[in-house]
C-alpha cells in the first residue's frame, strides 16, 4: 500500500510532541483521563466505551492511557472508585456543629439525595456496574474505604439521637443508608421513564421539592417513633 512519507513523519511528530506533553503534566493527563472516561462510560458503558475516543476526548493517545491504566476494564474501575471518593468526600464536608440529631439525619439525607440529582453519572456508572455483577469493584478496596466514613457518620448521628431519647434504638446504619440512598436514587435513575409515564419529573422545580419532604418525612417518622 502506498504512503504519504510526509504524512508519516507528520504523524510520528505529533505522537512525539504528544508523548513529551503528557510525561511532563502526568497529573494532568492522569485527570483528564479520568474525565474523558468517566463521560464515555457514563454515556456508552463499559462494553460500549471506546478507549480510542477517551484516549482523543483526553487530548493524549491510547499508548498513555494503557501506560497509566493498564486496560481499559482497569481504567473504569478506578473511575468508580473515584466517584465514590467524590461522593464520600461531599457527604464527609458536612459539619453538624449546634445540629440536633433530627437536624443532621436530615441534613445528610437531603445532601445524598441533592448529590445523586447533581451527579447523575454516578448513577449510571453504578447502573452499569451492576450489570457486569459488580465483577470490576470487587477487585477494589478503595469504595468499601470509601463508604465506610459515611457510615461511622450515620452511626454517630443514631447513637446521638437515641441518647437524646428522640430515635429509636437498634436501627442498623447500613441498612438505614441503604433504604435513604433508595429513595434518592430512584427518581434519579428512573426520571426519564417515570417523566414518559406520569408526565412528571420528580427531580425538578415542585416535584422535587415535594419528594424531598415526603421522603424526609417519612424517614423521620420511623426513626422517632419510639
Amino acid at each position: 500500500m502506498w504512503t504519504n512519507p510526509e504524512l508519516s513523519a507528520h504523524s510520528l511528530i505529533i505522537g512525539y510532541m504528544t508523548d513529551l506533553k503528557t510525561k511532563r503534566d502526568p497529573l494532568g493527563t492522569r485527570r483528564r483521563i479520568l474525565e474523558a472516561a468517566t463521560e464515555e462510560f457514563t454515556r456508552a458503558g463499559l462494553s460500549g466505551a471506546r478507549v480510542d475516543q477517551i484516549a482523543k476526548k483526553a487530548l493524549t493517545n491510547e499508548r498513555m492511557l494503557y501506560y497509566y491504566f493498564g486496560s481499559k476494564e482497569q481504567l473504569f474501575t478506578t473511575v468508580l472508585e473515584v466517584a465514590f471518593a467524590a461522593f464520600s468526600d461531599a457527604e464527609l464536608a458536612i459539619s453538624f456543629d449546634g445540629d440536633t440529631p433530627v437536624e443532621a439525619m436530615t441534613r445528610l439525607m437531603h445532601s445524598i439525595w441533592d448529590f445523586y440529582r447533581e451527579h447523575p453519572e454516578l448513577l449510571r456508572l453504578v447502573n452499569n456496574e451492576n450489570l457486569h455483577e459488580a465483577r470490576y469493584l470487587k477487585k477494589s478496596m478503595a469504595v468499601r474505604a470509601s463508604m465506610q466514613p459515611i457510615l461511622l457518620r450515620l452511626k454517630e448521628i443514631l447513637a446521638q439521637g437515641e441518647q437524646a431519647g428522640v430515635f429509636r434504638s437498634q436501627v442498623e446504619p447500613e441498612l438505614l443508608f441503604i433504604t435513604i440512598s433508595a429513595l434518592g436514587y430512584y427518581v434519579v435513575s428512573n426520571r426519564y421513564t417515570i417523566e414518559t409515564s406520569m408526565g412528571l419529573d420528580f427531580t425538578l422545580g415542585e416535584e422535587c421539592d415535594a419528594t424531598v419532604r415526603m421522603h424526609t418525612e417519612m424517614m423521620l417518622a420511623y426513626l422517632t417513633r419510639l
